[in-house]
């Protein structure tokens, strides 16, 4: 079943507007993997990188669970693919599978949708360890966005590579 992604809209107010355009990004990667294999997403960019579609929903699992349930949230919690805490443990899905990597990447987002959702406005704030330095949620939601919109361009090119398949 193909990924609906809905535009954000061009009015609202700031959290709508945050909300909305999080969750186009979260979209537009679930988007670039649809119609693929285990092993076309499991694909590498381009060695010796070990970059890949598959990679990238992981390492999207883990800045979720960073930044909202551990960095807002203050659960004490570890990554989900790595126990020293290494972001680039993600990247390699070698032995990956969609179903595992996407169940958790949802798990997460719907986590981090609670969270927002729960919170009192954007100006809650958590601790970063890895910046010494309190954040807010709006921060958070910013970050993600720029995450999201930083690997989307990259999974658009890897995409290409996989099958042509090309777009925003």
């Amino acid at each position: 079943m193909p990924t609906e992604r809905i535009g954000p809209p061009v009015v609202g107010d700031e959290r709508e507007m945050m909300r909305a355009f999080l969750d186009y990004h979260r979209a537009t990667l679930a988007w670039k993997c649809d119609g693929l294999t285990d092993e076309e997403l499991r694909r590498r960019s381009m060695p010796p990188s070990t970059l890949s579609l598959l990679g990238l929903v992981r390492h999207m699992a883990e800045v979720e669970r960073t930044w909202f349930r551990r960095v807002i949230a203050g659960e004490d919690i570890g990554l989900v693919w790595s126990d020293s805490g290494d972001f680039q443990a993600a990247y390699d899905a070698r032995d990956a599978t969609r179903s595992e990597a996407f169940a958790a990447w949802q798990d997460e987002v719907e986590h981090s949708r609670r969270i927002e959702r729960e919170a009192d406005s954007l100006d809650v704030t958590g601790y970063n360890a890895r910046w010494d330095d309190t954040v807010s949620l709006r921060l958070v939601m910013l970050h993600l966005m720029h995450e999201y919109a930083r690997h989307n361009g990259h999974a658009d090119l890897i995409r290409e590579g996989v099958d042509g398949t090309v777009g925003a």
